[in-house]
C-alpha cells in the first residue's frame, strides 16, 4: 500500500509501513520489539497488559442515520455522539501518526456472497499477528486488488482523558462508526477486541441481507452432515466441535446464507486454562509456530504452565485453522442437519441431552443460558446463572428477536434437529454433584451426529418439559434424567424450581403484547 491511503484517514508523518507481513517476519518484529517470549514448542507468548478480557461497557456506536434506526439501543449497544467520536478519532490519529505501523488486510466471511474486506492498522506487531491468525488470509492475487470495506484503527496506547466529561464509562474506548466504515480502539491492548469488534459488525450487516450471523462452532461429517454448536464461554463449544472424525469448519463465528454455513474466521481462539494433551489433543497440538498465546505463565525453560491462572483464568491461544489437522479447507459447508445448544449448568438441573421441539428451540435460543462458577475468586463458590440472548448478546447490534426469527425460518426450511446438551454438573449442584464427564458428553454428541439418539425412547421431565432418552449407548441411564442422579430428591426439586424461576424471569422481556416471540409456553412451568 502507499502512504496516501493512510493520509486519507488522517494519519500523518507515518514511518515505515509493514504491510501484510509473513508469520516469520511478524515474529521477528515481536522479538526485536520485545513484545513476546518464544515458548519451548515454538509458539509466541505475549501479555495483553491491564486488560485480559474485553471491555464491553466501553463499546459504543455512533448515533448516526440510518444505522440508529436499526440498532437496539440499551446497555449492550450504547450511543456516542458524532462530535465525541470525531474527537477520539483525532486522539487515535495522533497516537498512530509519526509511528512505524503494521497494516494487515483480511476477510471476514468465507462465503463469496457474504464476505467483507477488513483493514487493521496498529503499531503493535503481535496485534497484527493476532489478526493474521484470526481472520481469513487473502491470496497474493487477492491482495493485489484488495480494497477495504471497513477499517480498524487500533491506537491501544492512547487513552481518553476526558471520558468523564464525555459521559463515557472509562478512559478505554471501542467505537464504531457504521456509516463511515470505521472503528477506533484506545486504552486496551486485548486481542479479543479486534476479533469481536468485527463479529459485532457482521452481526449488523448480515441480517439486513436476510442472512443469519451466529456465535457458534461448526463441523461437518464424511457424509456432508453439518452440525452447529452454540454456547457461551466455558460450555465446551471449541472442544466439542474439534472432533478427529469430523472436519472443523470453525470454532466460534459463522454465518448461514442461502448456500449453507460459512466461517467468519480463518483461525481459532481457544481458552487454554488447564489445557492438557489427553483431553483436548487437537487444541494442544495446534500450539506451535505461528500460534499466539496470551497471558500464560512460562517456566524457566520456556514451557507453558497451563494450570497457572495467576495472571488470569482467561488464558488464550490464537492459531490459524490449518493447525487443526482435520479442518474443512473451504471453511464452508451445507445447511445444518443438527443444532446443539451447550449449557454448563452448575446447578445440576438440566439433563445431559434433550431433544427440543421447534418452540423449545426458540425459547432456549433466546434464553442463551449457562451457569458459571467463579471458583475462589472473591469468595464466590455458588453457581451464578447467565442468560445471553442467542448465546452472544454482547455482540448483537440488532434486537435478539431479529436473529431468532432468522433461525426459526431456517430451522423450518431445512428441517433441522435441535438438541440441548448440559456440559455442567450432574447428581447435584456445584460442590455436591460432579462435572459431567467429557466421555459422557462426547457420547451424547456422537449419538446426535450419527442419528442413533432418534432410536431411543424418551421421557418428559417435570417442570422443564424436556424430552430425555431413557437409554443412550453406554451412558449410565441414571444420569439421563437429572432427578434420578440426585440422592436428595427434595433438594433437586427445590433447585429445579429455583432455576425455572430464573428462566421465567429472564424471558419476561420477550412477553410483550402481540409478540410473535412469546415462546414462554415452551419454557419451564412451575407446578404448585
Amino acid at each position: 500500500m502507499n502512504l496516501t491511503e493512510l493520509e486519507e484517514i488522517g494519519l500523518k508523518s507515518v514511518g515505515k509501513v509493514y504491510h501484510n507481513l509473513s508469520y516469520d517476519e511478524l515474529i521477528r518484529h515481536e522479538i526485536e520489539n520485545r513484545e513476546c517470549t518464544l515458548t519451548k514448542n515454538g509458539a509466541t507468548a505475549v501479555d495483553t497488559g491491564v486488560f485480559t478480557g474485553r471491555s464491553p461497557k466501553d463499546k459504543y456506536f455512533v448515533d448516526r442515520d440510518p444505522s440508529n434506526k436499526y440498532i437496539a439501543w440499551g446497555d449492550v449497544n450504547q450511543k456516542v455522539s458524532e462530535e465525541i467520536f470525531e474527537e477520539l478519532l483525532e486522539v487515535s490519529r495522533e497516537q498512530l501518526s509519526g509511528k512505524d505501523l503494521y497494516v494487515t488486510d483480511v476477510y471476514s466471511g468465507a462465503s463469496v456472497d457474504s464476505k467483507r474486506s477488513i483493514r487493521f492498522i496498529t503499531e503493535i506487531a503481535w496485534q497484527a499477528h493476532f489478526v493474521k491468525n484470526m481472520f481469513i488470509r487473502p491470496t497474493e492475487s487477492e491482495l493485489e486488488s484488495f480494497k477495504p470495506q471497513f477499517t480498524v484503527l487500533n491506537a491501544c496506547k492512547a487513552v481518553n482523558d476526558k471520558w468523564k466529561e464525555h459521559g463515557l464509562n472509562s478512559e478505554v474506548f471501542v467505537l464504531f462508526d457504521i456509516e463511515n466504515n470505521l472503528s477506533i480502539i484506545g486504552g486496551t491492548w486485548y486481542g479479543g477486541e479486534l476479533k469481536k469488534g468485527i463479529f459485532s459488525m457482521m452481526n449488523y450487516w448480515l441480517p439486513l441481507e436476510n442472512k443469519l450471523p451466529m456465535h457458534c462452532s461448526a463441523n461437518v461429517g464424511e457424509n456432508g452432515d453439518t452440525a452447529l454448536f452454540f454456547g457461551l464461554s466455558g460450555t465446551g463449544k471449541t472442544t466439542l466441535s474439534t472432533d478427529p472424525h469430523r472436519k472443523l469448519i470453525g470454532d466460534d463465528e459463522h454465518g448461514w446464507d442461502d448456500y449453507g454455513v460459512f466461517n467468519f474466521e480463518g483461525g481459532c481462539y481457544a481458552k487454554v486454562i488447564n489445557l492438557n494433551g489427553e483431553n483436548e489433543p487437537e487444541i494442544y497440538n495446534a500450539i506451535k509456530h505461528s500460534a499466539l498465546l496470551e497471558n500464560v505463565v512460562l517456566n524457566d525453560d520456556g514451557e507453558v504452565d497451563y494450570d497457572d491462572g495467576s495472571k488470569t483464568e482467561n488464558t488464550r491461544v490464537s492459531y490459524p485453522i490449518e493447525h487443526i489437522k482435520n479442518h474443512e479447507v473451504t471453511l464452508n459447508a451445507g445447511h445444518p442437519e443438527n443444532i446443539i445448544f451447550l449449557s454448563a449448568d452448575a446447578f445440576g438441573v438440566l439433563p445431559p441431552v434433550s431433544k427440543l421441539t421447534r418452540e423449545q428451540a426458540m425459547y432456549y435460543f433466546l434464553s442463551g443460558y449457562t451457569a458459571k462458577v467463579a471458583g475462589t475468586e472473591r469468595g464466590i463458590t455458588k453457581p451464578v446463572a447467565t442468560f445471553s440472548a442467542c448465546f452472544g448478546e454482547a455482540f448483537l447490534p440488532l434486537h435478539p428477536t431479529v436473529y431468532a426469527k432468522l433461525l426459526g425460518e431456517k430451522i423450518d426450511k431445512h428441517g433441522v434437529n435441535v438438541y440441548l446438551v448440559n456440559t455442567g454438573w450432574t447428581g447435584g449442584a456445584y460442590g455436591v454433584g460432579k462435572r459431567m464427564s467429557i466421555k459422557d458428553t462426547r457420547a451424547c454428541i456422537n449419538a446426535i451426529l450419527d442419528g442413533s439418539i432418534k432410536k431411543s425412547e424418551f421421557d418428559v421431565t417435570r417442570t422443564f418439559k424436556l424430552h430425555v432418552p431413557k437409554t443412550l449407548g453406554n451412558i449410565n441411564p441414571e444420569i439421563l434424567n437429572p432427578r434420578n442422579a440426585w440422592s436428595d430428591k427434595d433438594a433437586f426439586d427445590t433447585t429445579r424450581d429455583m432455576l425455572a424461576g430464573m428462566f421465567n424471569e429472564n424471558f419476561k422481556k420477550y412477553q410483550v403484547e402481540n409478540s410473535e416471540f412469546d415462546y414462554s409456553a415452551a419454557g419451564p412451568q412451575i407446578q404448585s
